[in-house]
Formats: structure tokens, C-alpha cells, sequence
């Protein structure tokens, strides 16, 4: 089973967007010496507390800060997008970083109403997205005898991914021969279904021949339980905070998070992290194989928001040694 990372490019409380993107190309550099397979980072708009909102921007940089590692992104939401920027984008990313950028898209909007108009899509977008990206696939693919080319682009076959947190994307993925990463470390509920539909219903393609499934995981891994459960704190305060309508920056642990908020906000948190392994080396491996037991994943990327960043790659550290070879 393979092991990747995802970054929002978390910008905590007290510090800058330079600080936060330094950062990510760190934590790339130190993934990659740990083996991890690739490092994606996600399109968000309107957030004060991420950083990757120009999401192929910071890919390149954390390309340029790396050797060997994929890089790329999970996702790029298309409904933002006309399919020629980002076959664009994405082939020059390609051209400049030979075979390792990804590409991974997803349906929803990434954001909230109002920014969607300032994103200039007055017109539908998730109802177009299979064809929007079938056209993204021919941009990224062999010449052709149309009108319109993706220059650099074409002839690239960047690998494309569909993200999900549905059985839509599952069935979208299966039907193209693409593979599908599924949003669990946010997402839980729809999980196990959209593995099973994506394998039992995948068509081979140019791209696959056969499925290939990543599930997303939350990842809070210290010396001990309770310094995990620790740190684990700042990224429950994150979920608490969006529920609430209060986006913010990402805030330090704190020992008192149950008595910080309401009981039905900290279920609706703890029912959103249920796909999380959370402890010392001992318990992150009990608490991964217990969520993974029944999906046999072929990847699983760790989504870990802490806000020190030394013990955010020391969480990394420890699950490259525990998880690697499960």
C-alpha cells in the first residue's frame, strides 16, 4: 500500500501565506526523503487559512524544491476552470517536471456562492463537469484534427485522477478508466459504496487497465496517544470553526477543546474525522489498519493540518516507519 501526502498549505495562526508556502516546499522535501509516493495540494478560494488557492502556482514551486516525488493536485475543481487553462497549465507544469505531475479533478466548486461569481463561472459547472473533463483528456492526449490544441499540452498524457466524496465521481472514474481518489479524511459517509462501484464497474482504458483506488485519511501520529490526540486538536478547532460560519486561521492545540464548543458541533467534527488515525506508533497503526481493513486500498494520501510544523513532519515521520509495508 502506497503513501502520499495532501497539503491545503495551512497558514497558522501568527504567521503569513510566505510562511505557510515555505513551508509546504519543507514538507515536500521531507516527504520525499521519507519515500512517500506524492504530494498533492488542494484548490480552495476565500479561505484565510490556506495557501494554495493559485493551485498550479504552488505546485511548481514545490516541484522546484524536489527531486523525484509526484506533485499535484488533489484537485484542481473544474467547474472553475475552462478545460484549455488547465490542460495548459498542467502541460507546461509537465514539460517543466517530466513525469511526475498529477492531475486531479474535482466537480465541486471549492467554495462559497459569492466567490463563485467573482470566479467568473455565471454558467453551470458541476452539470458539465464528465464532459469538461473528456475534453481535458483530449488536450492532454495525441494530436487530434480539431481547431483547438492545449500548447504546451498535447501529446503530455499528464495523469488524470477524479476526486469524490460520492458515488458519482466512483462511476464517472469507472466509466472513463481513470483512477479515483475518494475524499474520506472529510467525507466519510459514501466511502465504502464508491470503492465498491468504482471497482465493480471500471472499464479498461488508454489511461488504466485497471482500477486503481487512493482513499484520503486524516493523520495525527506523536510519541504518544495523548500527545497525538494533542495536536490532533487544531484541526478539530478548523472544523469546528467552518460549521460555525468563522473560517479562520489554523489555531494552536488546546487541551480544552470539549468544552470550546457545542456537543452536536463536535459530533458533526468527529463524525467529518471518523477516517483518521490518531496516536503514538502503536495505536496509528492499530487505528489505520482498522480503517482500512475492508477497502484494501491501493493508496492512501494523509491529510495532517498541525500547527507546529516541526511536529507536523515528525507526524509524517512516524507514519512513513509505522504504515509503510501494511
Amino acid at each position: 500500500m502506497k503513501l502520499s501526502v495532501l497539503d491545503l498549505a495551512p497558514v497558522p495562526d501568527g504567521s503569513s501565506f510566505a510562511d505557510a508556502l515555505r513551508n509546504s516546499a519543507d514538507l515536500a522535501q521531507h516527504a520525499e526523503a521519507l519515500g512517500y509516493e506524492r504530494y498533492w495540494l488542494a484548490e480552495h478560494h476565500n479561505m484565510p487559512g490556506i495557501a494554495s488557492a493559485a493551485t498550479p502556482l504552488v505546485i511548481q514551486h514545490v516541484a522546484a524544491a524536489t527531486r523525484t516525488i509526484r506533485v499535484g493536485a488533489g484537485g484542481i475543481m473544474l467547474p472553475n476552470h475552462a478545460p484549455l487553462v488547465v490542460a495548459e497549465q498542467f502541460g507546461t507544469l509537465a514539460t517543466l517536471f517530466p513525469g511526475r505531475i498529477d492531475l486531479g479533478l474535482g466537480r465541486a466548486p471549492g467554495t462559497d456562492q459569492p466567490t463563485m461569481r467573482a470566479l467568473r463561472r455565471y454558467m453551470a459547472g458541476a452539470e458539465t463537469f464528465p464532459d469538461d473533463v473528456v475534453e481535458l483528456l483530449g488536450f492532454l492526449g495525441d494530436a487530434t484534427d480539431g481547431q483547438v490544441h492545449a500548447f504546451p499540452g498535447q501529446g503530455t498524457h499528464v495523469p488524470v485522477w477524479i476526486l469524490g466524496s460520492s458515488t458519482f465521481g466512483a462511476q464517472l472514474a469507472a466509466y472513463l478508466g481513470l483512477p479515483y481518489a475518494f475524499a474520506s479524511h472529510f467525507a466519510p459517509d459514501f466511502l465504502h459504496q464508491a470503492a465498491a462501484t468504482y471497482r465493480a464497474q471500471f472499464r479498461p482504458s488508454a489511461w488504466l487497465d485497471k482500477p486503481y483506488f487512493m482513499m484520503g485519511m486524516g493523520c495525527f501520529a506523536a510519541e504518544t496517544d495523548e500527545e497525538a490526540r494533542f495536536l490532533r486538536t487544531s484541526m478539530q478547532q478548523t472544523f469546528a470553526n467552518l460549521r460555525l460560519g468563522r473560517p479562520g486561521k489554523l489555531q494552536p492545540p488546546v487541551r480544552d477543546y470539549e468544552t470550546r464548543f457545542a456537543p452536536s458541533v463536535r459530533a458533526g467534527v468527529d463524525h467529518a474525522l471518523s477516517c483518521s488515525a490518531t496516536g503514538g506508533p502503536e495505536t496509528l497503526r492499530a487505528e489505520f489498519l482498522r480503517v482500512t481493513a475492508d477497502l484494501h486500498p491501493d493508496e492512501v494520501i494523509l491529510a495532517t493540518q498541525v500547527f507546529d510544523h516541526a511536529a507536523r513532519k515528525r507526524s509524517y515521520a512516524i507514519a512513513a516507519e509505522v504504515l509503510r509495508g501494511l
